[in-house]
């Protein structure tokens, strides 16, 4: 909906459009617990905002000059004839064409993040922070500074030339890939896996990958990443939403077309999924193209799953070693799976009192009650003497 609006508004009435949906929503708060929820929700609550937005807008002094071209889009869901912006025609879905949209050239990359996971994608600002490792302070200024520069553009088109949207891909390809993680391990919420953000990501990745600009054998390796891991969902979770790991997940369940979907567009993932069991993964062959990755765009969480691969490849004391060397680690001191590899490495190394307490800082800073409850999995086999490989990040 803030999508639908903001096409219409322009960036620089995002705030209007979003004050409009939550105008929108808590009428419907108000209105369906009486008259019961509409056939058609999504119909209903397009019509409420619809009319909320001619509102707004005949109250407006800085859209009164464009309100009568705004109200008649407003009631068509067209664009006049000889106005369609490039982006219109190039890009049909409002979500993603808001994307790019938000990655305006003023604004540095995680900027441009931080606007598209807010805007479209509901993330709060602590998870925004949890996602890029920030504190909220920063998201919050990040997200300021984007608002302002929208609210000060006094434009209704953004994007006026298709050649623009290949410079702005980097900031979609990391939202997409941010949005699908929320779903696949999410950091504030008691459900274990959101499956309706994971495949909404998968969504977008295929819209992008069937867009002349975007056909891209980026955008195609992440469509592939995020079908993968997609394809092990029904495995990762028991009955009751707790995770299981990946060395005793039942792989009969995952999704075979999924997976036949991301050999035909991979690397990293595929081996995993190509391992018939667990203790059959190639370790290496992940190491060699996790250090391909690093290269690529080195960053502490791609450092971290690297020195799991390394360790997992070369033993657990060489994985020690690897963590240690991780540069900025300092950015990690909030993740919990930095210590919770840290543990491992010393369990499967012998040592479960050491073992022991890592794991205890990974339940300090465990971000949802399934991730308390996997670290506290870990500690009892500490406490006990036993344990065996955990499903870490690089699985």
């Amino acid at each position: 909906m803030v999508s639908y609006l903001t096409r219409i508004f322009g960036l620089s009435g995002l705030d209007m459009a979003e004050d409009v949906v939550q105008d929108t929503l808590c009428r419907a708060l108000q209105m369906w617990p009486m008259h019961g929820v509409p056939d058609n929700p999504s119909a209903w609550l397009r019509r409420v905002a619809r009319n909320r937005a001619i509102d707004l807008l005949r109250r407006n002094d800085h859209l009164r000059y464009f309100t009568p071209e705004l109200v008649h889009l407003l009631g068509l869901r067209e664009d006049l004839p000889g106005e369609t912006p490039a982006l219109e025609e190039e890009i049909q879905d409002d979500q993603l064409r808001m994307m790019f949209s938000c990655c305006h050239p003023e604004l540095a990359t995680e900027a441009q993040v931080t606007l598209i996971l807010k805007t479209l994608c509901g993330f709060s600002v602590s998870e925004i922070a949890n996602a890029l490792l920030a504190s909220q302070d920063s998201v919050e200024k990040r997200l300021g500074r984007a608002r302002k520069l929208f609210r000060l553009s006094g434009t209704l088109v953004e994007i006026a030339d298709a050649s623009d949207i290949t410079i702005r891909l980097e900031a979609v390809y990391q939202a997409i890939y941010l949005l699908f993680n929320e779903g696949y391990h999410g950091s504030r919420s008691d459900r274990t896996v959101r499956e309706d953000l994971c495949f909404e990501a998968i969504r977008l990745a295929l819209l992008l990958s069937e867009h002349p600009e975007g056909e891209k054998p980026k955008t195609h390796a992440l469509l592939s990443l995020l079908c993968f891991h997609a394809a092990r969902l029904r495995g990762r979770v028991d009955d009751d939403g707790g995770l299981i790991q990946l060395e005793i997940q039942d792989r009969s369940t995952w999704d075979r077309n999924l997976m036949e979907r991301g050999f035909q567009e991979a690397g990293i993932a595929s081996f995993h999924c190509a391992a018939p069991t667990y203790e059959d993964t190639e370790w290496a062959k992940i190491l060699e193209l996790y250090d391909m990755l690093y290269r690529l765009k080195p960053s502490p969480i791609v450092a971290l799953n690297r020195a799991i691969a390394l360790g997992k490849a070369l033993g657990p004391e060489a994985g020690l070693a690897e963590l240690r060397k991780i540069p900025d680690a300092a950015r990690l001191k909030d993740y919990p799976f930095y210590p919770a590899a840290e543990g491992e490495f010393h369990l499967l190394a012998g040592r479960p009192a050491e073992a022991g307490k890592h794991f205890e800082k990974a339940i300090r800073l465990a971000r949802s009650r399934s991730e308390t409850n996997f670290f506290g999995r870990k500690l009892k086999a500490c406490q006990l003497g036993a344990g065996g490989p955990s499903r870490l990040p690089a699985g």
